[in-house]
């Protein structure tokens, strides 16, 4: 049974404040890029988004985060966070959605925050990965997830009154994918393959006048729930299924309560219009701009969106390194 802990709704706009949080994260990640340690990105991503998360005024508990209490010391599930203020949420995040490409000098990545009232962000945490189809508002009501590949991408084109073969499908380039690329492209339309971070790729699918109309493909349960924070917001359409890796966690899953064939939709994994998103650009791609240098400081791009209002801002920072220094006694840069 759900339970909304929540009395009210949230009168100020919290997703400017998220976007301190989700800056400072990509200026600290993005010193590593290129250096080949993941390791690195993570920490310092982590450790820069926990500090500025903790000033903020509100009363939250990460629902999705670095892991268990066990192995994660900062950002792990359950940890309250912020300055004890009396609004009372629940926080998703991803310091670097796509640690692996900052590493590796590529482009992609960004650091994600969601965030809704308590008890309204439901994480089944039982599934590594799920399988998702994700887009915009104009084809919203035209996905089914338990349809064929080629019946959906023809609602998605007749809804946008274009050819399949005008259709851009976003899919993270792995082995399990092979018989979906195989259906996608004797369809007739267009692939585009995506190493890492299907949190972006979900927001460009849900943008309107973007490159990417769907996004396909089994991807990380949590990052379904991040992607259903920002879809909230926009308006589009996700809907996921379970994806057990094998018998074993199929079963674990099955004992635990859980309907392994349920469809989750927007609404499932977010359930209030109260939510808010923010990500900035650690390496740049087609969403955003990465990290840019210049003597004694850096630029960021960000992207901040409010459910209620529907309204999302794309926000050009420049942050002088020599002043945010003397605010505080940790560097996030």
């Amino acid at each position: 049974m759900k339970t909304n802990h929540f009395k009210g709704p949230i009168e100020r706009n919290i997703a400017m404040e998220l976007v301190r949080v989700t800056e400072a994260a990509a200026l600290a990640a993005a010193r590593y890029l290129g250096r080949g340690d993941k390791t690195l990105v993570d920490e310092a991503a982590v450790a820069a988004m926990r500090y500025v998360l903790g000033y903020v005024p509100m009363d939250g508990i990460v629902v999705i985060g670095e892991g268990e209490k066990d192995h994660a010391p900062m950002l792990y599930i359950g940890e309250r966070i912020g300055d004890g203020s009396d609004l009372k949420v629940d926080i998703a995040v991803d310091p670097v959605d796509g640690t692996n490409l900052v590493a590796r000098g590529l482009p992609g990545a960004i650091a994600v925050v969601a965030l809704s009232p308590m008890g309204t962000m439901h994480f089944p945490r039982q599934f590594v990965y799920m399988n998702k189809i994700v887009t915009g508002a104009v084809a919203r009501d035209c996905i089914d997830i338990n349809a064929p590949v080629a019946e959906n991408l023809r609602n998605i084109a007749e809804a946008k009154n274009r050819k399949i073969s005008e259709l851009t499908v976003a899919v993270i380039d792995r082995p399990r994918h092979e018989q979906l690329l195989a259906d996608i492209r004797s369809s007739g339309a267009r692939v585009k393959l995506i190493s890492d971070g299907d949190v972006a790729a979900s927001i460009e699918a849900a943008l309107p006048d973007r490159e990417v109309d769907v996004l396909m493909g089994i991807g990380g349960t949590p990052e379904g729930v991040l992607s259903a924070a920002a879809i909230h917001c926009i308006g589009g359409a996700i809907q996921c299924k379970a994806w057990p890796r094998d018998d074993h966690e199929r079963q674990i899953a099955i004992a635990s309560g859980l309907d392994v064939d349920k469809v989750y939709n927007t609404e499932d994994l977010i359930d209030s219009d109260d939510v808010f998103f923010a990500a900035t650009g650690v390496s740049s791609g087609e969403l955003l701009k990465g990290v840019r240098y210049f003597g004694g400081g850096a630029s960021t791009q960000s992207i901040a969106m409010r459910g209620r209002s529907g309204t999302v801002r794309w926000i050009d920072a420049q942050h002088n390194f020599e002043r945010l220094d003397k605010l505080s006694f940790f560097k996030v840069h």
